[in-house]
């Protein structure tokens, strides 16, 4: 079948037309990485850390502490209030850890003895 003049070049053009609107239509969203208690790391007094910062989906916590001293422990709300892991929280103790951030509420507590119970948690809202 014989193709008429043109048709390539408006196939080529009509290609990157589409490819254009295509790459317009997407942000390049960046996540920005936050150490959590700025200089003084993840230790007590942080629980207002996150007040004043829009976090959003995909964003890394760093959280910087002695492992000897304090863990991260990942809960749901209900883990948050009562500072209890649950069966589904997940623990890091590498006193280095970079956690990204789901959509909606993120919460987190030091595990060790009364940590919790003296605030060291933070509650972040991812959008």
């Amino acid at each position: 079948m014989a193709q008429g003049r043109g048709t390539t070049s408006s196939t080529v053009a009509l290609g990157l037309v589409l490819i254009c609107l295509f790459v317009c239509q997407f942000e390049i969203i960046e996540s920005k990485e936050y150490i959590v208690g700025d200089a003084l790391g993840w230790t007590f007094g942080v629980a207002n850390w996150p007040n004043g910062k829009n976090f959003q989906a995909g964003d890394v916590l760093v959280f910087r502490y002695d492992p000897q001293a304090h863990n991260v422990v990942a809960v749901d709300a209900a883990g948050y209030n009562s500072c209890k892991v649950g069966l589904n929280s997940k623990v890091y103790d590498s006193g280095n850890d970079r956690i990204s951030l789901q959509k909606g509420a993120n919460y987190f507590f030091c595990s060790f003895a009364n940590h919790c119970q003296m605030n060291l948690k933070i509650a972040v809202k991812a959008a």
